[in-house]
């Protein structure tokens, strides 16, 4: 079965964590646990394999990657290397019951490779008795074992975890860059701009966004709420509609409430008179023509009506009704 194989330079953006990763194992100074912490969709976890890739590379290149061709690289492509392992989170997070797991399977030596590559993703779902569980693996892996944890940096992550790795930070990505890649793969350059400028630079949640189709959803319902706004109507029916139609998104609910905050917030900026801090850029013709609807003041009471929902949603109240009693308070 084919595995996903990435070499370090292969890895957009994140110069300053492949500098820190090459100068380690340059100076012969590998920490035993590394902490990849930064924004969700950067690269962390495909930085991770490519590093694991690299450290058993059997001819590694002159510019410090992996040769892509030796054996250890060509199982690795396959998914036929043993001496790599990935615990990332069963449902909503990493159980106890998979670090009990780890923990046998590092009693034994790396099958062939010199290093055993334990990626542990999302480290900011751990529980609490599977994280105290790892806690002596961290300070002190068998001999050739090799751990990398990568968590988002917006997430609290034990100091105990923290403490005992060296930290790799990520950054976002260069805008223009994840524009280009958004626009190669068939966005148009005024959705990828708004994604790009939505996600802070996050190349892997704008994909994620434009696959989800969630941009076209915001746009429908912005479209129809600033329609009733400037008629100044409050059609119920309407309104049941919109509450229908994101409810029907389920688990992807919060991020469209998120998308639909923002628009407000560009509301707000264009209020101030700073229109170049605008992030829905492909939503100009709906926000030029609303832009006068609401006073400042009320645009930034409705903002709290967005932190209110997503509470009620947390608790599990109807989706329906919740979304329901936010459209009708932005009206």
């Amino acid at each position: 079965m084919a595995s996903d194989y990435f070499t370090i330079d292969s890895i957009l953006g994140q110069e300053k964590a492949k500098k820190m990763l090459r100068r380690a194992v340059a100076n012969n100074r590998l920490g035993h646990a590394y902490l990849f912490r930064g924004p969700v969709g950067v690269g962390k976890k495909t930085l991770a394999r490519a590093f694991g890739n690299y450290l058993n590379c059997q001819n590694p290149t002159d510019s410090q990657d992996a040769c892509t061709i030796c054996q250890s690289c060509r199982k690795l492509k396959s998914g036929n290397q043993p001496d790599l392992l990935v615990i990332e989170p069963e449902g909503v997070s990493i159980k106890i019951k998979q670090i009990r797991e780890l923990k046998h399977a590092l009693t034994f030596p790396p099958y062939e490779a010199k290093y055993r590559i334990v990626l542990i993703a999302d480290i900011h779902t751990m529980r609490r008795e599977a994280a105290n569980s790892l806690l002596k693996i961290l300070e002190e892996p068998p001999p050739g074992n090799q751990l990398v944890l990568t968590g988002d940096e917006a997430s609290e992550i034990l100091p105990t975890i923290t403490s005992r790795c060296q930290i790799i930070p990520f950054t976002g990505l260069p805008h223009e860059l994840v524009e280009e890649k958004l626009i190669a793969g068939g966005l148009a350059p005024a959705a990828a701009a708004s994604l790009t400028a939505i996600t802070y630079g996050s190349l892997g949640q704008a994909r994620m966004m434009a696959d989800r189709e969630l941009l076209e959803t915001r746009r429908a319902i912005l479209e129809t709420l600033s329609e009733l706004k400037q008629a100044n109507s409050t059609s119920v029916e309407a309104v049941f509609q919109l509450a229908e139609q994101a409810a029907a998104l389920n688990d992807r609910l919060p991020e469209l409430l998120d998308l639909i905050k923002l628009w407000f917030r560009d509301l707000i900026i264009i209020a101030s008179n700073q229109p170049e801090g605008i992030v829905n850029q492909d939503l100009l013709d709906i926000t030029g023509k609303t832009a006068k609807s609401w006073p400042i003041n009320a645009l930034l009471a409705r903002l709290e009506l967005f932190d209110l929902a997503k509470k009620q949603l947390a608790r599990n109240c109807n989706k329906t009704l919740v979304c329901e009693d936010l459209f009708f308070g932005l009206l």
